[in-house]
């Protein structure tokens, strides 16, 4: 139970119980490909590249070219919070918390999957007839002491472009605001480019260079290097088993307090690591 729940006593507080800055939610659900998941582990296979053959004669036997198969696997994870609410409590309270609770839980639960995406994007990917084959991401952009600058978004869109990774595919990249700040400061920047950047800071737009940009605090540090990245949309696959749940029930085993509970169970990993790429950036 949240002992807390006194400072929003009428006596004390405001009758409007206001919820702290943090992430609302999830920012990266719906930018990512999404399946239903059935039970523990799932795989979703995949067909690799054909080779076409030049036929040389007329009358040839026809030649068969093995299509390559691949495979990725997803472990669900469940997540759960809840808390209990006195009844006692709601008497001294004006507004009902109940549905405060469970918006500032669902915001808990919105922002843990944001954090099983992250990881799937830059983490490792378990492939194979098994799923216990492991494969590390290996298109990296460093450059050392820098932030994110223009050559970096460059880099990144030219090995995107270079895997012959489908340009009609929506690219997002995600980054900390430190990264969006980086970017007025790179020095060759054009001036094009620099109204199109201030304009991105400002929140105006959200897209550079066929990017998307999607802002997170939640992204890997490691010392003074924070973990970016950008993919093609159908290059993370977000597996839901089941969707954000929220209930409210009288616990009779607590003195009937309501009890405020949410839920998911989710997966996520990296289809291709050719359609996703990390930008290691100084902050």
């Amino acid at each position: 139970m949240s002992f807390q729940v006194t400072t929003a006593f009428v006596d004390q507080y405001s009758a409007v119980l206001q919820h702290l800055s943090q992430q609302k939610g999830s920012r990266l659900r719906g930018l990512c490909r999404t399946e239903v998941m059935r039970g523990k582990q799932a795989f979703f296979d995949q067909i690799g590249q054909q080779v076409a053959s030049v036929r040389t004669t007329r009358g040839a036997d026809t030649i068969l070219n093995d299509t390559p198969h691949s495979r990725r696997s997803v472990t669900l994870q469940d997540y759960e919070v809840a808390d209990l609410i006195d009844d006692q409590d709601r008497l001294r309270m004006i507004t009902d918390p109940t549905s405060s609770y469970a918006q500032a839980q669902a915001f808990a639960l919105g922002r843990a999957m944001d954090d099983v995406i992250i990881s799937a994007a830059t983490g490792v990917a378990y492939t194979g007839a098994s799923g216990t084959s492991q494969t590390s991401l290996t298109n990296t952009i460093v450059a050392g002491g820098t932030g994110l600058t223009i050559d970096k978004l460059r880099e990144a869109k030219f090995t995107l472009d270079n895997a012959d990774v489908d340009p009609s595919l929506p690219r997002i990249i995600v980054v900390s605001p430190k990264q969006i700040q980086d970017l007025l400061e790179t020095v060759e920047i054009r001036s094009a480019d620099f109204n199109t950047v201030r304009a991105l800071v400002a929140g105006q737009v959200d897209t550079f260079l066929g990017f998307q940009f999607v802002t997170s605090t939640r992204l890997a540090k490691s010392g003074s290097d924070r973990t970016c990245f950008c993919y093609a949309i159908d290059g993370i696959l977000l597996a839901m088993a089941k969707d954000l749940t929220v209930r409210v029930d009288e616990r009779p085993d607590k003195s009937y307090a309501h009890q405020v509970y949410a839920c998911m169970s989710l997966g996520a990993t990296r289809m291709e690591e050719e359609k996703v790429v990390s930008i290691i950036c100084q902050e």
